[in-house]
């Protein structure tokens, strides 16, 4: 999971997009574009001060990548069939929790960052109306290039991202399947105590 989060942060941070896309689908590529600049020379500026201190990397992603992902919706899909058994504080303190997960990896990931090659692809209409599909390629070290789609779906004029697929894998589905084990061993609040632990221990 850590290496498929390092590819998806190398796609989403050296961002380049370019090519004649609908209105739509233009809005949601200059989103991505935005906040790789901002994110990548707010690290530069601060790399000193993050290099003495590398936490203060997780409040930088949090304030300037973080918003641009549905973490509700990103739960709900890894919770999946669960979700509706849990009440609504439960399901808050899940949100909470698994978004400071996410946080965490790709900020630590963020600085390993070695400038890996991107291939961008044409963006396609996603599965469902006011969706759509950024396509990717990231030309990883030794190795075949890994296909890196980005899902978004318009939020009142807002693009979110909801799912990222690394070869082939959801990222959401990735998450489901150890989920569920989760809950059937300790139920919900086993979930959320379970994903506490990883906040804790810095992991992803």
């Amino acid at each position: 999971m850590s290496r498929r989060i390092f590819i998806l942060l190398a796609a989403w941070a050296v961002a380049s997009w370019g090519g004649n896309l609908y209105a739509a689908q233009d809005e949601a590529t200059a989103l991505v574009k935005r906040t790789s600049e901002r994110m990548l020379s707010t690290l530069q500026a601060r790399r000193a001060e993050v290099d003495r201190n590398p936490s203060l990397i997780y409040g930088m992603v949090d304030s300037i990548v973080a918003p641009h992902f549905d973490f509700e919706r990103i739960t709900q899909g890894a919770v999946g069939q669960y979700w509706r058994q849990a009440s609504p504080n439960q399901q808050r303190a899940l949100v909470d929790a698994f978004k400071q997960v996410l946080i965490r990896t790709y900020a630590r990931s963020l600085l390993n960052y070695s400038g890996q090659e991107i291939r961008y692809l044409p963006v396609r209409p996603g599965s469902r109306d006011s969706t759509v599909t950024v396509s990717t390629e990231v030309q990883d070290s030794g190795g075949p290039p890994v296909p890196v789609d980005y899902r978004l779906y318009n939020n009142s004029g807002r693009w979110k991202v909801y799912d990222v697929v690394i070869d082939n894998a959801s990222l959401v589905g990735n998450y489901r399947s150890s989920f569920a084990a989760e809950v059937r061993k300790g139920g919900i609040d086993g979930l959320i105590s379970k994903l506490g632990d990883m906040n804790s221990k810095g992991q992803g």
